[in-house]
């Protein structure tokens, strides 16, 4: 036999298995799909019977309108039970399709998959539409998205689905609260994100026992590693776009009912001095305002103490032309420097604390008239000097700069003790006490992972987007130390096309 015959022959053997291969049933279609969209909780069905057989309404919750598939879909097929399918539902186009991948993929965007015993699988498009747009209140920016999440968790959940259109996104419900059953839901990236870090997810959620669970800030207080750690371990966002973006770095969301904001865990001390408007701006201008970031955290924490250890003990280190300048400001004030910083320091959260709690038209004339009267006349009075002002002022504005309000409350609060360290030893006692700091933050970890990550330890790889933001393009690699399944997130053949021009 020649070997076009053999060929021949094994493609007729082929043919025949393809022709004898019996038709899936359709409970195996239907845990074809739940397999591909991995169990997710906000995947339903609906039974209905149609031409006297059974017929199947697949759907994801959180990414379709509920109130048109009752009316366009269900409704029509209850009222007539026989018939052409195809004719039998009010929408615009119905897409047929045998591939369950083509369905699934259909699904996550917006369409419900009807599926009877025949082969044929009937896709309706029924997106959910939000006119409504809720612009994230305390995470403003400047190029990029001006969504913001609400206060429902189908919503929220619906927002995350449409940035990250993958049936891979999965999410579980939960309720908890012995008395309120809030309703929760952990949201993420099945085979990016470690099954362990799942796993201790979970378990720490299941030892909460607790009346009543109001907002995720509860969560935060119950999972966290070191409940009296200054420094936040998780990370609260309203922005949709970056909740799919940590989501995409291998990280678990936890949307409750009732809140506009997303948990995120675990992060790194550096999530908190990035924003996703560092993504939206070219890499140099982005790696520009991370380093002003960290400058400002730095003047922050630093600035009070440095001016006051010295001015109590190195004056030595003061240039001369600023040594009279700085004595004059002092030579009436009663009070030491400890004293001075103490007070205005105080003052300004006492002034932040009112602009925060009353309406903002008057929150804005408290804020700049009550700084500048208050200012103004504590100098003229020869309470605090001229010097103080100044570096309270930066130091304020220092803090603001700081992306998370958590952190930047965190700074602050450190800013005191720093104070007194410095008011007793100088340099030395700020020095001590900024080491103090630097080892608690090593040793710090945010469900088991390593909050000064990629500092300490050290991944020279992952610096890249830490300090300074790299072009995406060569940003290859997810975070090291998530245990994400796999690393690869950008390819440099994505610039393959200027080698193309310059051979040409």
């Amino acid at each position: 036999m020649s070997g076009f015959e053999k060929k021949n022959n094994r493609r007729v053997k082929q043919l025949i298995h393809t022709e004898e291969k019996p038709l899936k049933s359709l409970e195996e279609k239907v845990e074809e799909i739940k397999q591909g969209l991995f169990q997710t909780d906000d995947f339903k069905i609906r039974e209905l019977t149609f031409n006297g057989k059974p017929l199947m309404i697949l759907f994801i919750d959180s990414v379709i309108d509920n109130k048109n598939l009752q009316s366009y879909i269900i409704k029509p097929i209850n009222e007539k039970s026989t018939g052409d399918l195809k004719y039998i539902i009010s929408v615009n186009s119905i897409i047929e399709t045998n591939s369950i991948d083509e369905a699934l993929n259909a699904m996550v965007d917006g369409h419900c998959a009807i599926m009877s015993e025949d082969e044929t699988i009937y896709l309706v498009c029924m997106p959910k539409i939000d006119e409504a747009l809720n612009e994230p209140f305390n995470e403003k920016v400047i190029r990029g998205s001006h969504q913001g999440f609400s206060e429902s968790i189908t919503k929220n959940i619906h927002f995350i689905r449409e940035r990250i259109s993958n049936p891979q996104v999965t999410v579980k419900y939960a309720t908890v609260g012995e008395t309120t059953k809030t309703k929760y839901a952990l949201i993420y990236i099945s085979d990016l994100t470690d099954p362990e870090l799942l796993n201790m997810i979970e378990n720490r959620i299941s030892y909460i026992k607790a009346d009543s669970i109001q907002s995720p800030g509860y969560f935060e207080e119950y999972l966290e590693d070191n409940s009296f750690s200054p420094f936040p371990q998780f990370l609260n966002t309203e922005r949709p776009d970056r909740v799919a973006a940590n989501l995409m770095e291998g990280r678990v969301g936890l949307v409750m009912e009732g809140s506009p904001t997303v948990l995120l865990f675990p992060v790194t001390f550096f999530s908190f001095l990035q924003t996703s408007e560092d993504y939206n701006n070219r890499s140099f201008i982005s790696s520009f305002f991370r380093i002003v970031r960290l400058f400002s955290f730095i003047i922050a924490l630093c600035l009070p103490a440095f001016y006051i250890a010295v001015i109590s003990f190195n004056y030595e280190i003061i240039p001369v032309e600023i040594i009279f300048s700085i004595k004059s400001s002092l030579e009436y004030v009663p009070f030491p420097p400890l004293i001075e910083a103490m007070i205005m320091q105080l003052t300004l959260e006492l002034l932040r604390e009112a602009s925060i709690r009353l309406p903002n038209p008057i929150a804005q004339t408290i804020g700049v008239v009550g700084g500048l009267v208050i200012g103004t006349a504590v100098v003229e009075a020869n309470l605090v000097s001229n010097t103080m002002v100044i570096v309270v002022a930066l130091t304020a504005i220092s803090s603001f700069v700081i992306p998370s309000n958590e952190l930047s409350t965190a700074l602050r609060i450190l800013g005191f003790p720093l104070m007194l360290m410095a008011a007793f030893f100088g340099i030395f006692g700020m020095v001590i006490g900024l080491m103090i700091i630097l080892i608690h933050l090593i040793k710090l970890k945010s469900l088991g992972h390593h909050y000064l990550y990629p500092v300490a330890p050290l991944d020279i790889v992952r610096l890249l987007d830490t300090f300074i933001r790299v072009p995406i393009w060569m940003s290859r690699k997810r975070p090291g130390d998530l245990g994400v399944q796999y690393k690869w997130r950008a390819s440099s053949a994505s610039r393959g096309w200027k080698k193309d021009e310059q051979a040409d």
